[in-house]
């Protein structure tokens, strides 16, 4: 199984497209480690969730973003929809040997809904709201929208030892275009697509290894991305 993946893995990230920069070598590979968590309180339909997202320009060691992220979930019981009111504080680094880094405080409000298709395909659409507090800018805002994909392989249902594929396309949209001292951003922040392979450990515990192509204006450079998603 471990071979499928990495073969998997690795025929993704050759299907990516790849285009130079003149600041960041978008030749070289770049690396995020995550981890993401989410709870209820007993029955009831509150709960948290959160991730931790380590960041790099290579596989390891030249800092792109620390991201730490949690939030309150309400999931109430007549729908299927998950409303989040979260925070988050992100470091970012700088390209290459210089240590130099920026904060920024986020607050965010979310909406999550699952649909599945037919016995193998299941669905999630996310919408997302920012407001940033960005060091040595003004407030910003960004609107974001999520579709999440995962095909169930050798099982149909999505649980203890299932393998599957998941996908995922999230594009960014800034609000606000001014950023302070006559600087201004585009409407279109980003788009990131995804490709991986997934593995089910048991029902609260599953890992995904793929690749994350992010496009900018400026910018197309694919990730590494190793995932743990953890439900307890």
């Amino acid at each position: 199984m471990k071979r499928n993946l990495l073969a998997a893995v690795v025929c993704v990230y050759c299907m990516l497209p790849n285009i130079g920069n003149a600041q960041i070598d978008e030749d070289k590979l770049g690396a995020w480690y995550m981890y993401f968590f989410n709870t209820t309180f007993k029955e009831s339909a509150w709960g948290v969730q959160g991730d931790i997202q380590y960041r790099n320009f290579d596989l390891g060691g030249d800092l792109e973003q620390l991201l730490i992220r949690g939030g309150l979930t309400y999931a109430p019981k007549s729908a299927a929809i998950k409303f989040t009111l979260g925070y988050g504080n992100i470091t970012t680094g700088t390209y290459g040997s210089q240590d130099a880094t920026s904060q920024e405080s986020r607050i965010y409000q979310e909406a999550l809904f699952p649909v599945r298709f037919g016995k193998r395909f299941y669905t999630n659409h996310r919408f997302r709201f920012e407001q940033r507090f960005v060091e040595d800018q003004d407030f910003r805002t960004r609107y974001r929208y999520n579709i999440f994909l995962n095909v169930a392989l050798n099982k149909t249902e999505m649980e203890k030892n299932t393998l599957y594929l998941a996908f995922y396309n999230e594009l960014f949209i800034n609000g606000q275009r001014d950023i302070g001292n006559g600087r201004s951003v585009e409407i279109f922040d980003r788009n990131r697509f995804y490709a991986a392979m997934g593995y089910i450990i048991k029902k609260e515990l599953k890992v995904q290894l793929g690749v994350m192509n992010q496009t900018t204006d400026g910018l197309n450079k694919n990730q590494l991305q190793l995932s743990l998603h953890h439900s307890f």
